[in-house]
């Protein structure tokens, strides 16, 4: 009697509607993200690494990040989809306190994350609380997938950690999101902070001056020597960040991001100001 092996079922094609990953990580925070997953060990980094292919065929699907924690369906080889889910230690509520004061200190990281951009520093804030914005260590992480497979991270794991990575990149806030708390309780907060800090350094009212009789024909007319002006205009160091501040508007319906489908004509249309108000087009040429 010869030995027999029953045959090794073949994986299913990804579905159609499935996110095929281009290159996660191509802003700071979306690479910190994966050095961060590739820091937790040997082991993990290496096990992360299988499932690169997989977010790269659009095997993973039905994505979706909702209070702190992140869902998926992987398709591989089995009649139904794998369900993964990846959660983030939430930090409590003393720790957000004092990261979010941190940041209101700090009027560049203010500036920054109102205008939608993530800091390069924003760690040091959440140093200040003694806690970190990204995973750094095993235990920050809580992932399950209804695979066979215990090692963890399996392959439909790290697929959706890749997928998760090239999501940062659009959009840094979910790190607050898989952390506990969403970009508008944030950024709420940075305001009511930044306001407080505002009204505490207010001067004094100063005193008033009258002005003598003017005559209407020089009303407008200067005073004295106009100063001398120097102008800059250079292009915006962020792309389509204040769509990103404005945020999805309640009746927008329509699939992808209201910021992602505006980013080309506001980009266009900018740079035509910029380019009328250096002279470098007249606007008869438009």
């Amino acid at each position: 009697m010869s030995n027999f092996w029953p045959p090794r079922e073949k994986k299913r094609p990804a579905p159609a509607h499935g996110i095929k990953i281009k290159a996660a990580g191509t802003t700071w925070w979306g690479a910190r993200w994966i050095e961060a997953l590739e820091r937790l060990g040997a082991r993990y980094a290496g096990r992360l690494a299988r499932g690169k292919t997989y977010a790269r065929a659009g095997r993973t699907h039905d994505f979706e990040v909702k209070a702190g924690e992140v869902t998926a369906r992987v398709t591989g080889s089995a009649a139904r989809p794998y369900v993964v889910r990846i959660a983030l230690a939430k930090l409590d509520a003393a720790k957000w306190e004092r990261a979010i004061a941190a940041m209101a200190a700090e009027a560049r990281f203010a500036a920054e994350l109102l205008a939608g951009e993530m800091p390069r520093a924003i760690d040091e804030a959440f140093r200040a609380a003694d806690a970190s914005l990204f995973p750094t260590g095993e235990s920050d992480l809580e992932t399950s997938c209804s695979c066979p497979d215990q090692a963890n991270p399996c392959k439909h794991i790290a697929a959706t950690h890749y997928v998760l990575g090239e999501a940062l990149d659009r959009d840094p806030f979910l790190l607050f999101e898989l952390r506990g708390r969403t970009r508008e309780e944030v950024l709420g907060a940075l305001r009511e902070l930044r306001s407080a800090h505002a009204k505490r350094g207010r001067p004094k009212a100063a005193r008033t001056t009258t002005l003598g009789r003017v005559k209407p024909e020089a009303y407008d007319a200067w005073r004295g020597a106009i100063p001398d002006l120097a102008l800059s205009m250079t292009p915006p160091a962020s792309r389509g960040a204040l769509l990103r501040q404005l945020g999805k508007p309640p009746s927008w319906r329509a699939e992808g991001s209201l910021a992602d489908a505006l980013a080309p004509e506001v980009e266009a249309a900018s740079e035509l100001a910029r380019a009328i108000a250096l002279g470098q087009v007249g606007t008869g040429e438009t």
